[in-house]
């Protein structure tokens, strides 16, 4: 019999402004290590105004992670210092393994009703992988699998395996799994889980119970704890849904259907410094790491 995997934590994703002034919804972040590891930080940005994101992400650094975008609606054009350049349209994702370092610029521009709708995700590597030669990866929407399953339930398959079906990135350290998960009205979705890995969810549209036993649970905004009723605990947009260990998880659809991001990764366990959009293992590292910058002679540099 399966062992599901409870909810052990549910959370409002919440604002934030980065990069040179992009409004965003930020679900994780620094202060929740090592809580999600191997993943760092996860980051929604939707909106229909095109002052909200214009502005971008310039020229910047990164080390020792892997980031992981992924286009709904609009686009984001990317510049690095190793000569990739290219424009991520709806449908499409990047996965960069920034190793040893990338300098690049992220620039976000909305449809033609000036509609955004990007999410990122950062990705710790292991210290044997940190100064690993940088990797950039596009990902066009032809190349993402998309599976019709019973009872119209659809899933594009990123990264991991689906009835035998894998995504197109592969040979990532933590075995990353990356699926987004489209389930129609009061319909089921089973799906099994590695146990020991870290596995959460996002809610991007509807709403569904992503706990067979609809238990009370609490909601987490800004540190304070919000409990819903027993029996009601329907999750919707803009939430992310963290599970305790299992080898598997069901989610029950809403009468409206739900689509959510599913992503899991091996844990690495190893400590963490971090500082900005450099992750290294200790402070001497991330020290060094911006003294290079500093000098013009970070790996990747263009100076």
């Amino acid at each position: 019999m399966a062992n599901l995997r409870k909810i052990k934590k549910i959370r409002k994703s919440m604002p934030t402004v980065e990069g040179a002034g992009v409004h965003l919804k930020r679900a994780f972040g620094f202060r929740h290590v090592p809580e999600l590891d191997p993943f760092l930080l996860f980051d929604e940005f939707h909106s229909k105004k095109p002052e909200d994101y214009s502005m971008g992400f310039p020229w910047h650094p990164h080390r020792g992670i892997e980031t992981i975008t992924y286009v709904l609606q609009g686009e984001i054009r990317h510049e690095d210092s190793l000569g990739n350049s290219g424009i991520i349209r709806s449908g499409e994702l990047q996965w960069m393994t920034t190793g040893s370092g990338i300098i690049h610029q992220e620039m976000p521009h909305g449809d033609e009703k000036g509609d955004l709708w990007v999410f990122q995700l950062w990705a710790n590597l292991p210290a044997s992988l940190k100064m690993i030669e940088p990797q950039y990866r596009e990902i066009k929407s032809s190349r993402v699998p998309e599976l019709i399953m019973e009872k119209g339930l659809k899933v594009r398959i990123i990264c991991g395996d689906v009835n035998g079906v894998e995504g197109p990135v592969r040979e990532i350290a933590t075995d990353p799994e990356y699926l987004d998960i489209t389930v129609p009205a009061e319909e089921k979705f089973f799906h099994i889980t590695t146990p020991g890995y870290t596995v959460f969810a996002y809610v991007i549209e509807g709403s569904g119970h992503f706990d067979r036993e609809k238990d009370p649970c609490a909601f987490e905004v800004e540190g304070e704890r919000y409990i819903h009723p027993a029996g009601d605990c329907t999750i919707g947009p803009e939430t992310l849904v963290l599970y305790g260990d299992g080898d598997s998880i069901e989610v029950t659809a809403g009468d409206k259907g739900v689509r959510f991001l599913l992503i899991s990764g091996k844990p690495i366990g190893e400590p963490v410094a971090w500082y900005g959009p450099i992750v290294m293992n200790t402070k001497e590292e991330l020290r060094a790491a911006f003294e290079e910058y500093r000098q013009g002679v970070f790996t990747g540099s263009t100076g």
